[in-house]
């Protein structure tokens, strides 16, 4: 075999396996619907639980990235807490070793000669099966065929290598600098995304004789690159760090934490050679019949599954290690209910303004949103749009807050008025976080228009600026009917509702006469229209809150000075844009 055909192999194969893989994950995850996305929402406080759950849910979606990516998703919507995530992750990085040992097994049960039919059943039920779980089933089949295939191909690469003395030589002496090899084993997994890969491709150079056939020789060296391949998978969560907010970035940091601080407590038993005698002293009892693949499964195996539970005790201590590594800035702060505090639930009238602060404080951020979206449709501004997300993110934190503290407040002992409020009030911050929901789209929609770089007609200019303008003369009615329980500019609101309605209406006739006469195109109006209803939308919910003041609450109630958190801002000043 020419070195072109050793390159071809190799990059085919990989793509194989990681499309193989892909396609299974994706298949196992259709299978399972919400159900693995809910099963971790309701994480018990037990970390061991977290820990079992996370390891399974891995194993049935064969992705710990995808799990670690789900649970942050979950933490930056305050569904887990940052300590349950840990127990979540800890388990993900046991789930993984899964696939360590199906490689293993292909190289005793001689699973690869199945590939081709599995590929070819798992295609056929894609084709011809009416039932969606039975095209979920084929793709899991065609997905595990294809993974066996590209593991082939590689191993029919890396054959080659067994006579090559150097390298044999490069291997090795990579593999005898612990430091070295994490950092390669790291960068491998980093460029392929996927810490399956790369120790398949470990398990294949191994099995191959690549690193040589003296068994003591190939663990010590290849353990190295194990370590740090799952220093290199945490790369996954930190990218989808990116656009969470703070919690979800301490998971994925948290993540990374974890498999460096596990590392270095392996390193010591990797250099006494105690940790390769271990695996040794396990592989007879693993499977009768072994291979250096599943010498190396296990390794990999015990790795994760010593490293997490020497960690699950100490999941707290970890998550505030964490939280002062990334500590709360002042935007962070800022952006977090401050005010709902727990020793005020005991007396409900207090912990209630609490709470209607909160939602005076999360419509300020709504109407931010709002307001970014806006001028970046405006203005094609793609600088404002940047920032919508994050006030989302914010409102949608303030959603789980509030909701969770007026359920706590709803099982203490309430006079009829305050249990009559309670339902309004929850009702006004769903409506609220609609709002922002909302924001969000337009921000989309004006994306695609600054993509395509659509413009607007001159008249439908005009006519989106009257009802922009009509919406934040609502926006502004509705803030100072919660703010100063003011039923005269809540019912204000409700006029200019009414406004919206009949310009949604117009508008929409505008719109047809103007692609009847040619003036406007028909991708540039889906993009009009599209941004018409989303503000007839917010209006609706709007309406919705002050009909809210109207009608059911209260919403007068002073607390006194001494009882207030030095840290909130007063209900009626919302904070400087300069601190967002």
């Amino acid at each position: 075999m020419n070195v072109m055909e050793i390159i071809f192999n190799l990059i085919g194969g990989l793509a194989l396996f990681l499309f193989g893989m892909g396609f299974l994950s994706d298949g196992l995850k259709r299978i399972a619907g919400d159900g693995l996305r809910k099963l971790l929402g309701k994480i018990t406080k037990w970390a061991v639980m977290a820990l079992l759950v996370g390891a399974g849910v891995t194993v049935l979606i064969q992705s710990s990235s995808a799990t670690t990516v789900m649970v942050v998703g979950l933490v930056n919507a305050g569904l887990l807490t940052l300590k349950q995530a840990i127990g979540v992750v800890l388990g993900a990085n046991i789930g993984t070793t899964c696939t360590a040992w199906l490689v293993a097994g292909m190289s005793i049960f001689k699973i690869s000669l199945y590939a081709l039919p599995a590929i070819a059943v798992g295609f056929a039920l894609q084709v011809l099966a009416r039932r969606q779980k039975t095209k979920h089933l084929g793709q899991i089949l065609l997905g595990f065929g294809l993974l066996f295939i590209g593991i082939s191909f590689m191993k029919d690469a890396f054959a080659p290598l067994r006579q090559s003395q150097d390298v044999h030589a490069i291997l090795i002496a990579i593999g005898d600098r612990p430091f070295l090899a994490i950092i390669a084993g790291a960068v491998i997994t980093m460029l392929v995304q996927s810490s399956s890969a790369s120790i398949m491709m470990i398990q294949t150079l191994a099995f191959v004789g690549a690193f040589g056939t003296d068994w003591d020789v190939v663990l010590r060296v290849t353990i190295p690159f194990i370590l740090g391949d799952n220093i290199g998978t945490t790369i996954t969560a930190q990218l989808a760090a990116l656009r969470t907010n703070l919690a979800g970035k301490r998971t994925a940091m948290a993540h990374t934490l974890f498999n460096v601080l596990g590392v270095a407590v392996i390193m010591p038993l990797l250099y006494s050679g105690a940790y390769v005698m271990l695996v040794k002293a396990i592989s007879p009892l693993a499977l009768g019949q072994t291979t250096i693949m599943v010498h190396i499964a296990i390794a990999h195996t015990t790795f994760n599954v010593v490293a997490a539970f020497v960690m699950l005790p100490m999941t707290g201590l970890l998550a505030k290690i964490v939280t002062k590594i990334l500590p709360a800035g002042k935007r962070a702060r800022d952006e977090m209910p401050v005010t709902l505090e727990q020793h005020l639930l005991d007396t409900p009238p207090l912990a209630i303004q609490q709470a209607r602060r909160e939602i005076i404080r999360m419509s300020h951020k709504a109407k931010e949103a709002l307001d970014l979206a806006v001028r970046g449709i405006a203005e094609d501004d793609l600088s404002a749009l940047r920032g919508v997300m994050r006030k989302e993110d914010a409102v949608d934190e303030y959603q789980t807050q509030i909701t969770q503290y007026l359920v706590e407040v709803s099982q203490r002992q309430l006079d009829p008025d305050m249990a009559n409020e309670l339902p309004v009030l929850m009702h006004s911050v769903n409506d609220m976080e609609r709002v922002a929901d909302h924001a969000v789209n337009i921000a989309e929609i004006a994306e695609r228009k600054i993509e395509h770089r659509q413009r607007f007609s001159d008249s439908a200019e005009k006519d989106l600026t009257r009802m922009r303008m009509e919406v934040s003369h609502m926006f502004d009615n509705v803030l100072m009917a919660l703010e100063n329980s003011d039923q005269r500019s809540a019912e204000r609101a409700l006029e200019h509702e009414e406004a919206i309605n009949e310009m949604q209406s117009q508008f929409r006739g505008s719109h047809i006469r103007r692609l009847q006469s040619g003036t406007c195109d028909a991708m540039t109006g889906l993009t009009y229209i599209d941004f018409v209803n989303n503000m007839e939308k917010i209006g609706d919910h709007l309406s919705n809150i002050a009909q809210g003041v109207i009608y059911g609450g209260q919403w007068g109630v002073e607390i006194p000075q001494e009882k207030q958190s030095a840290d909130a801002d007063p209900p009626n000043e919302p904070a400087d844009e300069e601190s967002l």
